[in-house]
């Protein structure tokens, strides 16, 4: 009789078995079904977060590009004002060279060209001065010339006279 009690036995074991089987199956689906319910939710809920995360990484990149724009700027124009002075500074340097290099040449400088034109304007200024004395003498001559032409005239004819 033992034989019917173990077969007894080892039947409901496999009947307890196959229903934990069956209980794990069946909570095995009921948690995919809550997952794809509650799944489409969350993957809402994920793309509503990743979109708002979207909005705040590129505020946050423009304003740091914007910050990067303005130190650019301002390296720039540091540079261009650095480039500025270097430049002026050369420019004196090939200046003074040359200048140096007429000297050595004999070439007149500008400033001894400068005093050059200012000196021949002077004597223009005089020479026109004189030339307008000179008329105003010649005209005063000529005047005096003619007044005392028939004065002589008439003395000649008296002395012819007489």
């Amino acid at each position: 009789m033992a034989t019917q009690d173990d077969d007894s036995n080892s039947g409901k074991s496999s009947d307890r078995i196959k229903d934990s089987a069956q209980q794990i199956w069946l909570a095995g689906l009921g948690a995919f079904a809550k997952m794809q319910q509650e799944g489409s939710k969350a993957f809402e809920a994920l793309v509503k977060d990743g979109a708002g995360m979207q909005k705040k990484t590129q505020a946050a990149a423009e304003e740091t590009l914007a910050q990067a724009q303005q130190r650019m700027a301002g390296f720039a124009s540091e540079f261009g004002t650095k480039a500025a002075g270097q430049w002026g500074k050369l420019e004196n340097i090939f200046e003074e060279r040359v200048a140096r290099a007429l000297e050595k040449l004999g070439a007149p400088s500008a400033a001894d060209m400068a005093a050059l034109q200012a000196r021949v304007e002077a004597l223009e200024a005089q020479l026109k001065g004189s030339a307008k004395a000179a008329a105003t003498t010649r005209k005063t001559t000529a005047r005096k010339t003619a007044a005392t032409a028939p004065a002589a005239k008439k003395t000649l004819r008296r002395t012819k006279a007489g």
